[in-house]
Parts: C-alpha cells; sequence; structure tokens
C-alpha cells in the first residue's frame, strides 16, 4: 500500500495517507488544521543496503567487520564480555576452549 505526504498550504504541517492502491483517489485534508488546501510533497524513502556498502561502515577491528575474527585474539571476545557484563565468572572449560582456538588449536569436543 502507498503512502503519500501533501503539505497543507495553509499551516504547512505535513500529513501522510496510506491508500489501498496507486489508482485510488485521494482527497487530502490536513490532519493539524483540516485545509484541503494540499500540495503533494515528494516522500522520505529508504534505500537498500548493498553488501559492499555495509562492509564500509565497518572499521577493520571492529566487531561484525569482514575479518575481525581472522585474528585469532578476538575469537571469545563477544562470550568473555558477556560473562563480564552480568558479572559471572567464566567456567573454566571455557576458558580452556577460548584459549585453545586462541592458539589455533580445535577446542575439545567439537568435530571439525
Amino acid at each position: 500500500m502507498p503512502t503519500y505526504e501533501y503539505r497543507c498550504q495553509d499551516c504547512s504541517g505535513v500529513s501522510s495517507f496510506f491508500v489501498r492502491s496507486i489508482n485510488s483517489q485521494l482527497d487530502p485534508v490536513c490532519t493539524h488544521c483540516q485545509s484541503t488546501d494540499m500540495e503533494r510533497r515528494m516522500s522520505s524513502f529508504s534505500m537498500g543496503k548493498t553488501v559492499g556498502s555495509v562492509h564500509e561502515n565497518f572499521s577493520a577491528g571492529s566487531e561484525g567487520s569482514p575479518g575481525y575474527y581472522n585474528n585469532p585474539r578476538n575469537i571469545g571476545r563477544g562470550v568473555e564480555s558477556a560473562f563480564e557484563k552480568y558479572g559471572m565468572d567464566m567456567p573454566q572449560t571455557i576458558r580452556d576452549n577460548i584459549d585453545a582456538a586462541r592458539s589455533g588449536e580445535t577446542p575439545k569436543g567439537l568435530d571439525l
């Protein structure tokens, strides 16, 4: 369903109208002052993002950026910060698995 925006020529208020289809008849009335002296305006819109544009928004060292986990020091950072955030002690088995992954070993119990 399309949304159209109109600016009131009397009060300068902007009103949005949802219609069932592009061919629907619309007689806009200002939602602010009830004037019928309305002028259609260009609506704002959103743009889709490409993979490239998303990657450009991340710095090379930030979590979620391409290559972040290529650096073994970053493996387990999210787990460590979650335990720290909630004030919990990390079980030794988890600490051992993170340390093993950072040193290039496959953590125990994982069949890769």
